[in-house]
């Protein structure tokens, strides 16, 4: 190792004889620790073994210990907090004191060459000096390369290390398991019959993220936004924001992994997804209806600031330019309040014209009533639908052998394309292949998802259908629930569109739901609406 006399000055000096006179003089130290994670300083002793040996070191050398730096982030960045803090602290007290910073190793100093090179020359022009036990920093051509060898090695065995890990994820990632930090609603544990961490539920979050995925996937929450309020609404789920609410992003997030579905895949990694190992929350077939619907645009959406003054607000619009009505209160002269629907599209001939709520809304009451269907009518669709819950085992047969030869040609599929990525040289073709099989392997998930299906227990049609035929048989009596919620869920119940409402004319050609679009053709054909007066439900 070379000497002192062979050393060339520092940056931070502008001769020999000052470099000389520094390492003389200096007597007090600074002593720089580092792990990679917050992990590692929880789990392990990493830090305390390094101040260990660094202070062994300042003792040996008759070094005052004047602070102590610690970071726990990766070497390969130099924007280290504790770092530029320890840097900030040599340059304000330069040239009065001196200060020698002790590492305990070149890996624990950076794990790059270029932010070796960058934190080396940094402390330098501040006015301090880099030492440790484990190497010494000299200036001459045999030091520098042997300073050098040691930070490429430690960069290597970063990249290394990198590869590794990434090879270990990836094979597990292909044996099924989940092998990144858990989703909400799950958390890591060890099973038996599992090696290593297996990701299980985590309640009462796992139920939580479940119902909100159904519920997005079977419209009940109409848009993003309403999952979103759902979430916010359970004190047990987590928020990210400080006023208690949750971030756009992280709800779209949930909405897209597979993982909840029990899939587990990478494409950058060319790993196809494929059934997990995992219990899903919801299933593939569930998912893909999510991923469906948030490519199309919320018929209902709901607003924040909507009221429960204005229950069509939103969704009612307006006759001439089919944009949504808004509404509010008016304050007349009296100071009287009176609640107005208006039209605030500025190229609209209605644009500002005031539609007083009772009128609309009556409107909307006198259509929603005429939807309800006679006793006769009822009856007969009853009966229909109860006919075909009987026969429903011969149709799940029929489901079921028609699933089986769906999955058998999906396979042959994929068993020719794996054929065809073994002969083919384009490494571009092979990926589009690969890209291929993947699809198809999730066309054959959903095809088994549906095949495996547990059969639901057996109950009688009426336990079944009882609530779904009162509101079928009467909405009206939902509408008038006090809950806002419940007013929602009528008009995206019975609806399939929003309501174009003109001044002059009313309603036009309101878009009905399946069941009550059936009614209707029934009502086409002269069918009989129900009279005014009380409606009871057929006794089964």
């Amino acid at each position: 190792m070379s000497t002192n006399m062979n050393k060339i000055p520092s940056v931070g000096f502008s001769s020999f004889t000052d470099f000389q006179k520094f390492e003389h003089d200096c007597h007090e130290a600074l002593i720089y620790t580092r792990v990679s994670s917050k992990a590692q300083v929880k789990r392990g002793d990493g830090l305390k073994s390094q101040e260990t040996r660094c202070r062994e070191y300042a003792k040996y050398k008759d070094y005052s210990i004047i602070d102590i730096y610690k970071d726990d982030l990766t070497g390969e960045t130099a924007n280290r907090t504790d770092m530029q803090r320890m840097i900030s602290f040599i340059k304000s007290h330069y040239p009065k004191r001196q200060f020698v910073v002790i590492i305990d190793d070149i890996s624990r100093f950076a794990r790059s060459v270029r932010v070796h090179e960058d934190l080396r020359d940094s402390i330098r022009e501040a006015g301090g000096i880099l030492e440790s036990p484990t190497i010494e920093f000299g200036f001459d051509a045999d030091s520098r390369a042997f300073e050098y060898m040691m930070a490429t090695m430690s960069q290597y065995k970063r990249e290394q290390n990198a590869e590794q890990t990434v090879r270990r994820m990836r094979s597990r990632l292909m044996n099924g398991y989940w092998c990144f930090p858990s989703p909400i609603g799950y958390k890591h544990e060890d099973v038996e019959g599992h090696n290593g961490k297996f990701l299980v539920r985590d309640e009462p979050l796992a139920s939580i993220i479940q119902e909100g995925l159904e519920g997005f996937a079977s419209e009940r929450f109409g848009s993003q936004v309403e999952v979103k309020r759902f979430f916010e609404s359970r004190p047990e789920f987590p928020k990210d924001l400080p006023n208690g609410e949750i971030r756009n992003q992280k709800i779209t997030d949930i909405l897209k992994r597979p993982v909840y579905a029990g899939m587990v895949g990478h494409e950058e990694w060319l790993v196809p997804f494929k059934r997990g190992k995992h219990e899903p929350l919801i299933s593939f077939e569930t998912h893909k209806k999510i991923q469906k619907r948030l490519q199309k645009r919320c018929k209902a959406p709901v607003r924040k600031n909507i009221s429960e003054d204005f229950a069509l607000r939103g969704f009612a619009l307006c006759g001439d330019c089919y944009k949504p009505l808004t509404a509010s209160w008016s304050t007349s002269k009296t100071g009287k309040k009176y609640p107005y629907y208006e039209c605030f599209n500025r190229n609209c001939c209605s644009y500002r014209k005031s539609i007083r709520r009772d009128d609309i809304e009556g409107e909307f009451a006198k259509l929603l009533k005429n939807l309800r269907p006679t006793h006769n009518l009822f009856e007969f669709v009853h009966a229909m639908f109860k006919d075909a819950w009987s026969q429903r085992g011969n149709q799940l047969e029929a489901t079921k052998t028609t699933l089986r030869k769906e999955v058998s040609t999906l396979e042959k599929k994929i068993g020719k394309l794996i054929d065809c990525i073994m002969d083919e040289d384009s490494h571009s073709v092979a990926i589009a292949y690969k890209r291929k099989i993947s699809q198809l392997e999730l066309d054959k998930q959903i095809a088994i998802d549906r095949l495996n299906k547990r059969p639901e227990k057996p109950t009688s049609f009426e336990d079944k259908f009882e609530l779904e035929f009162k509101f079928i048989a009467n909405p009206w009596n939902l509408w008038l629930s006090d809950k806002l919620e419940h007013k929602r869920n009528v008009l995206k119940l019975v609806f399939s569109d929003r309501l174009a409402y003109h001044r002059k004319k009313g309603f036009s050609n309101p878009k009905l739901s399946l069941p009550f679009s059936y009614l209707n053709s029934f009502h086409v054909q002269n069918c009989e609406m129900a009279r005014r007066g009380r409606f009871e439900l057929p006794t089964p």
